[in-house]
């Protein structure tokens, strides 16, 4: 686990215009300083495109961190860091431009004796990943002689197996595996980090947390809003790759895995990935009838989207993990755009109390026990179990214990980036994709993408904005008697 002090050093942006940093990387460093986590000393670089003046970036920064915090920022804290926003502009496609970053990087840990360590976060389109990777290793800068060199790579992390593969196999050109920092935001939601000291710090639950006791288990990511701007991204990548592939097998192998022999990075990595690879491979006829895709109304005329696309708003789907702990127990996965809420949960569904006991009573019935791990936009733990009704009758209610973050801690949302940031510098790679781990989840995906490309007559389910999806999705849980924990009824 991470450090109280993460190592002094230079963070460089590349693609610092763009809205990843805008939005979330300096109002995550921001409220790193503010919280006295941020290392000391440290400075920033900012590279892009658009030539700017450092002093016009130092004061576009201010505005963006100040808008993002919805108040004054403190005098104090600003002044700190605020003094050390370099920039650089430039296409990343030139040789010279990281000779002139290599000279300012050389006089930032002069001026502000910052040991030569160098953080280099790719905030840019994942076509020109590898580009950015091979300029900064023919410029020496990759090369861990004075110093450390750490890269965090963005999602998506390929568009397939294959193209992972390749991505991978071009970054490792002259990058080891554990300079190289695969990010996922999920993993720094307060929620998504608490589920391994949820499950491993309380004695309660891990004895009951396998097939004996939990009946099923739902995943759902759910957006209500549909894709902006977004559509020439999005139309090529679709739900299952924006979503399934990365933010909810990561979920996925968080809740399911046995646990590490300690905290420690590869510790926690090894058992994620073995859930993954216990995951059963769909074959064509599971794809055709455990896999519902489905496109929201209208999306063909948003901007930049094909008119004849096929690309998938919407995904459910349902999983089985072949192991000791999980073996029969399925896992249903739910993603889309433009649905009734937004909202992220992870609901354990355990099996129902024997009913014998209530044969002779007015209870019609006993209601599972549901545990709900709340992800976004609240962030909490909540427990639904059965109580008797005040009177003289034996009556039961389903009632709810409730477990809020901000309502316990008294924190400020924060972007999700801060831990994750706060880790690469302290070099704690818990949170961040080894390469095995995405090839495992590539694998469980790419028999439904081949399978998709394939398919090129079947009729695309159509659902309503602001309903849950398409009426398939409702159908194939209710196949195995059992209903989606988020639904309209």
């Amino acid at each position: 686990m991470s450090s109280p002090h993460a190592n002094p050093c230079v963070l460089v942006i590349f693609g610092a215009s763009g809205d990843l940093a805008r939005r979330k990387l300096l109002p995550a460093i921001y409220n790193l300083a503010e919280a006295g986590l941020l290392p000391e000393p440290f400075a920033i670089v900012g590279v892009a495109r658009p030539a700017l003046s450092e002093d016009a970036y130092r004061a576009e920064a201010r505005a963006v961190v100040e808008r993002a915090e919805g108040e004054p920022l403190d005098a104090g804290i600003w002044e700190r860091i605020g003094n050390r926003f370099h920039y650089i502009s430039g296409e990343l496609d030139d040789a010279g431009l990281y000779e002139r970053l290599k000279a300012t990087l050389a006089d930032a840990t002069l001026r502000y004796g910052i040991p030569p360590n160098y953080l280099f976060y790719l905030a840019v389109p994942p076509e020109i990943f590898a580009t950015v990777a091979r300029h900064l290793v023919a410029a020496g800068l990759a090369a861990e002689h004075d110093g450390w060199r750490r890269l965090i790579v963005e999602k998506p992390f390929g568009y397939d197996l294959e193209s992972a593969r390749r991505l991978n196999a071009e970054l490792q050109q002259g990058l080891r595996e554990a300079q190289i920092y695969r990010i996922d935001h999920y993993l720094g939601k307060e929620t998504v980090q608490n589920i391994l000291a949820f499950r491993f710090a309380n004695g309660i639950f891990e004895p009951i947390w396998n097939r004996r006791y939990v009946d099923h288990v739902q995943l759902d990511v759910a957006e209500d809003e549909g894709i902006g701007k977004r559509g020439a991204y999005y139309d090529k990548a679709g739900a299952l790759r924006d979503i399934v592939q990365n933010h909810m097998f990561q979920l996925l192998s968080l809740v399911g895995m046995e646990p590490p022999c300690s905290f420690e990075a590869e510790a926690v990595r090894d058992e994620k990935v073995k859930v993954l690879r216990a995951v059963t491979r769909l074959t064509e006829t599971a794809i055709r009838d455990d896999v519902v895709r489905a496109q929201y109304d209208n999306y063909r005329h948003e901007p930049n989207v094909a008119a004849d696309s096929r690309t998938e708003t919407f995904v459910a789907f349902r999983l089985v993990i072949d192991n000791w702990r999980w073996a029969g127990v399925p896992f249903y996965l739910r993603t889309g755009k433009h649905l009734a809420d937004r909202h992220t949960e992870i609901s354990v569904h355990f099996k129902p109390a024997p009913f014998t006991l209530f044969r002779e009573t007015p209870v019609e019935c006993t209601n599972p026990n549901v545990l709900r791990l709340l992800i976004q936009p609240e962030e909490g733990i909540s427990l639904s179990f059965d109580a008797k009704q005040p009177g003289p009758l034996e009556r039961l209610e389903t009632v709810t214990m409730d477990f809020s973050y901000a309502a316990h801690f008294h924190r400020e949302p924060s972007t999700g980036y801060e831990t994750l940031l706060f880790d690469a510098m302290s070099g704690d790679q818990t949170l961040f994709h080894r390469m095995d781990i995405v090839e495992a989840g590539w694998q469980i995906v790419q028999p439904i993408l081949d399978a998709w490309s394939r398919d090129t007559a079947s009729p695309l389910p159509v659902y309503k904005p602001g309903s849950w999806g398409p009426a398939e999705a409702d159908s194939l849980i209710a196949r195995d008697g059992r209903r989606w924990h988020l639904s309209p009824s």
